[in-house]
C-alpha cells in the first residue's frame, strides 16, 4: 500500500499514540507527510516516542481520563485534520461470579469514557472534511467466558462509532479499527513464557496462521484517515479470527 504523500499538510492528534498500535500510527502517518502530536499520560512515555518519530513530531503529557486536561490538550494544538484514539491498558477477564464492579467501570473510564471525552474536545477544533477513528475489538462479536466486561467495552464503542458518524456528518467522519491479538507493547505485563504461548495459540487458530503485528493495524488507521468515502464502519485487523 502506498500511503506517501497521502496525508500532506494534515494535522493528526493520537491519543495513545506514544507505544505499539499508537505509535505505529504516529510513525507511518508521519511518513505519509502529516504532522503528528502524540498525547499520554506519562511524560516519559512521550519523550520515548518522540526520540522514535521525525523532529517535526509533537508530544503532550495529559490525563487521558480527566476531560479538562484532554480539552487543554486541543485547546493548545488549534486546528487538527484527524483525531486517533488507541489509548488502553489489556483488559482482565473478569467472570460474573467473581466480579469486580469498581475494576470494570475503570476499565469503561478510560476505553470508553476517556474515547468519548476525546471527541467531545476534539470537534470543535476539526476541520471539514476530518476523520475521528476509535479503537474496539472482536469480543463483542464473539465473546468468550470471562470477557462480559470486555465484549461490553467494545460493543460500546462499536455502537459510539455509528452514532458519532450520523451525528458528525456531513463534516467529520468517525471509523473504529478492531485489531485482534498483536505482538505488541500491551502483552509485556505477561511473563515471557506465557506471552509467548499467547502468539502460538492465537496463530494457530486464525486462518492467516499468524499474530498481526502492530504495523498490520496501523495500516488500517491510515486507511480511515484516508477513505474520503467511509464513515460508521469497524475495519477488522485481525487474521480472520471471526472466521476460526
Amino acid at each position: 500500500m502506498d500511503i506517501s504523500n497521502s496525508l500532506a499538510g494534515t494535522g493528526i492528534v493520537l491519543l495513545g499514540g506514544t507505544s505499539g498500535v499508537g505509535l505505529a500510527t504516529a510513525r507511518l502517518a508521519a511518513d505519509a507527510g502529516a504532522q503528528v502530536t502524540v498525547v499520554s499520560s506519562r511524560r516519559s512515555s512521550v519523550d520515548k516516542a518522540l526520540a522514535e518519530l521525525p523532529a517535526s513530531a509533537r508530544g503532550v503529557a495529559a490525563n487521558l481520563t480527566d476531560p479538562a486536561a484532554v480539552a487543554a490538550v486541543f485547546d493548545e494544538l488549534g486546528t487538527v485534520d484527524h483525531v486517533v484514539f488507541t489509548a488502553g491498558e489489556p483488559l482482565s477477564l473478569m467472570s460474573v461470579e467473581d466480579l469486580d464492579l469498581d475494576g470494570a467501570r475503570a476499565f469503561f473510564e478510560l476505553r470508553y469514557f476517556g474515547a468519548l471525552a476525546a471527541v467531545h474536545a476534539a470537534v470543535p477544533h476539526m476541520r471539514d472534511g476530518g476523520s475521528i477513528t476509535l479503537t474496539t475489538g472482536s469480543a463483542a462479536a464473539r465473546p468468550a467466558p470471562g470477557w462480559a466486561v470486555a465484549a461490553s467495552i467494545v460493543g460500546a464503542v462499536d455502537a459510539l462509532t455509528r452514532a458519532l458518524a450520523v451525528e458528525l456528518a456531513p463534516r467529520i467522519r468517525v471509523n473504529a479499527v478492531s485489531p485482534g491479538v498483536l505482538r505488541s507493547p500491551m502483552w509485556d505485563v505477561l511473563a515471557p513464557a506465557d506471552r509467548d504461548a499467547l502468539y502460538a495459540a492465537e496463530a494457530g487458530s486464525v486462518p492467516l496462521g499468524r499474530v498481526g503485528e502492530v504495523e498490520d493495524a496501523a495500516l488500517a488507521y491510515v486507511y480511515c484517515m484516508t477513505q474520503r468515502f467511509a464513515t460508521g464502519t469497524v475495519t477488522a485487523v485481525d487474521g480472520g479470527a471471526l472466521l476460526a
